[in-house]
């Protein structure tokens, strides 16, 4: 007699739908180095700790000093501006006998709404899976 669990997949590996870090979800299931899981029950917690500001460029300053001495419409580079994201997402997932977090560099803030956006569909599939 085999020993098949209730809920273990049949046949062979799933297709992976969605992947952050070293997170990847099926259809049925949560990989992760530390373990699988059933998506049924999973929860996926996101923490922003990215960090985006404004900046004047530093190629900006040096030609307004350079134009202010020449003339004077060059400390019009100092409206330039620049906007710059950095830090990390951290995702979170937690199943059965199973708890993992990933820290996902960013550099731009489409990556952080592209990890938004993974993470929700990974919570549509755990909603559809219930």
């Amino acid at each position: 007699m085999t020993d098949i669990q209730p809920g273990a997949p049949l046949g062979g590996p799933e297709q992976v739908l969605v992947s952050f870090g070293d997170i990847v979800v099926s259809r049925s299931w949560v990989v992760t180095p530390g373990g699988n899981a059933p998506l049924r029950g999973a929860q996926f917690l996101l923490t922003d700790s990215s960090r985006t500001e404004t900046r004047t460029p530093t190629w900006a300053i040096v030609l307004a000093i350079l134009g202010a001495f020449f003339f004077l419409l060059g400390l019009f580079f100092l409206l330039v501006k620049e906007t710059v994201t950095s830090g990390f997402v951290q995702v979170t997932v937690i199943g059965e006998r199973l708890t993992h977090t990933v820290a996902i560099p960013v550099t731009h803030h489409a990556a952080v709404v592209d990890v938004y956006n993974r993470v929700n569909y990974a919570r549509q599939l755990v909603a559809a899976a219930e």
